[in-house]
């Protein structure tokens, strides 16, 4: 195995032999499939038509999650596999995965009482197993809520329960994950873009980077790239829908470190996040017919922040207040039901081509899972019967020691360096034992410890790293998916 960064753009590579796996699209569902394909000894290439994780894998609410809300469908069995991938996630990469504490308020006119949501928790807390990465659920009587977050709404307020979930960083999990795969040995280079596969016992793909055409040549290919996969089937392409979600960014809440979880007027769930000192709101839900519709409109922005003004009227944000919004596409198996919420995520993988694979549908939470899955059927193919090891292999940047013991160390290491409190801690979260590069960065030039924005908790450093070890070729790369820096500050 070679180290996983610097992450090295390797075009010609792509045009050097045959590979056993090509994995079009570098999202998180691409980026586990070559991993695992690459750990398993094929011979991998990845490509992106774009960036790493520039799809639908930047625009997540943030989260690793059992997904509470599918128990209401008795979905139960995505729900147990979503929370244990939550606890492989939690474990094999510490430094991307955390902790965070969700509060439920409670009103008269909720759907269900205390009663039904305390036995809702239970069983996802019995779910969940012994050990779970996160605390089990409480509850708070309606004086502690009004007490603890007097912006909610008071009308009706009969309590609220605590309980824990995970946040993650999404386009930087899609980048360790990949850079993941090239450590183990996978061709791989952003900025080619799938323009025809043909099928066959030996399949090729027509491809362009840097302004030529060229060929790549496999013995299996894999379609992962989620909104974007059916232009490439032509007819073979399955029936799917498209389901845009968006998201807006506000002022940080003050002295509140957990989310909410709530129910708008029209019964949609939405989430209220504390993310990197904001504030993420989300999410939408609409069917569009195209992946260039997937931009955020005012009516959703205006929905959203309805939304807030009857859960949180204490608030008083308006329209102002909107720092940014974004927006992105799942792709998802046909709805069977009146609500877009009860489409299954649960994934899908689909050979419609001889030796051609596309997946469909999934959820950030279980792509690992779902990966692992994929690249069991089509090693079999290939007489390759290794089995996955994702589950029990850390992310770079995963430090070895107990994570708290680490994380006290590496904080303090950057704060001598000169990076102050806030985004030492954020830089320890986002980049693991990958601190290490930074420092020697820093130490070479005292003014890269300084934050890129005085008002979001980025250091100069993590620029020079993301161009130099990271396979940014743009600014967007750099400050919309290195650093989420345009969503936080705005403009």
């Amino acid at each position: 195995m070679r180290p996983p960064f610097p992450f090295v753009r390797d075009v010609a590579g792509l045009r050097a032999r045959s590979f056993d796996l090509l994995v079009i699209g570098g999202g998180i569902y691409g980026a586990w499939a070559a991993m695992d394909a690459a750990q398993r000894g094929l011979s991998v290439a990845l490509i992106e038509q774009n960036d790493w994780g520039s799809g639908t894998s930047q625009s997540s609410s943030k989260l690793i999650h059992g997904g509470l809300r599918y128990l209401e469908h008795y979905k139960f069995g995505l729900v147990q596999h979503s929370l244990r991938e939550r606890r492989v996630l939690s474990r094999i990469a510490p430094h991307l995965v955390r902790p965070l504490d969700f509060m439920l308020p409670v009103f008269k006119a909720s759907r269900a009482g205390p009663f039904m949501l305390s036995c809702g928790l239970t069983l996802y807390d019995l779910m969940a197993g012994l050990s779970p990465p996160v605390r089990r659920h409480r509850y708070y009587r309606p004086k502690r809520v009004r007490q603890d977050f007097p912006f909610l709404d008071g009308a009706g307020l009969v309590g609220a329960f605590r309980y824990g979930d995970c946040q993650e960083d999404d386009a930087r999990m899609a980048l360790v994950v990949a850079a993941a795969a090239h450590g183990f040995g996978a061709v791989c280079a952003n900025g080619v873009r799938a323009v025809s596969i043909a099928a066959g016992d030996h399949p090729q793909v027509a491809v362009e980077a840097d302004g030529a055409s060229f060929t790549i040549k496999a013995r299996a290919v894999l379609n992962a790239a989620g909104p974007w996969a059916m232009r490439l089937m032509g007819e073979a392409a399955p029936e799917v829908e498209l389901i845009k979600g968006t998201h807006m960014v506000m002022p940080a809440i003050p002295g509140v470190r957990a989310a909410f979880l709530l129910t708008a007027e029209d019964g949609r769930v939405f989430f209220v996040i504390p993310w990197y000192g904001r504030t993420l709101v989300g999410t939408t839900e609409k069917t569009i017919a195209r992946v260039e519709d997937a931009t955020p409109t005012e009516d959703e922005i205006d929905y959203l922040l309805r939304a807030l003004a009857t859960a949180m009227p204490g608030l008083g944000w308006a329209r102002s207040d909107v720092i940014s919004a974004f927006a992105g596409t799942r792709t998802l198996q046909k709805a069977d039901a009146e609500s877009l919420s009860a489409v299954s995520r649960e994934f899908a993988v689909i050979e419609p081509q001889p030796n051609v694979w596309v997946s469909v549908g999934g959820k950030y939470t279980t792509a690992r899972c779902d990966a692992a899955g994929i690249v069991d059927s089509m090693a079999a193919r290939l007489d390759n019967h290794q089995p996955s090891r994702t589950d029990v292999t850390p992310l770079p940047g995963a430090p070895t020691l107990p994570f708290q013991v680490w994380l006290g160390s590496a904080r303090a290491q950057l704060l001598v360096a000169g990076v102050d409190a806030e985004a030492a801690f954020t830089c320890a979260l986002r980049h693991g034992t990958g601190v290490d590069a930074l420092l020697v960065l820093i130490e070479s030039d005292r003014a890269l410890a300084q934050r890129v924005h005085p008002d979001a908790p980025f250091i100069r450093a993590e620029v020079a790293l993301a161009q130099s070890h990271e396979m940014a070729r743009s600014e967007q790369d750099v400050l919309r998916r290195r650093m989420p820096l345009h969503l936080i500050v705005g403009g």
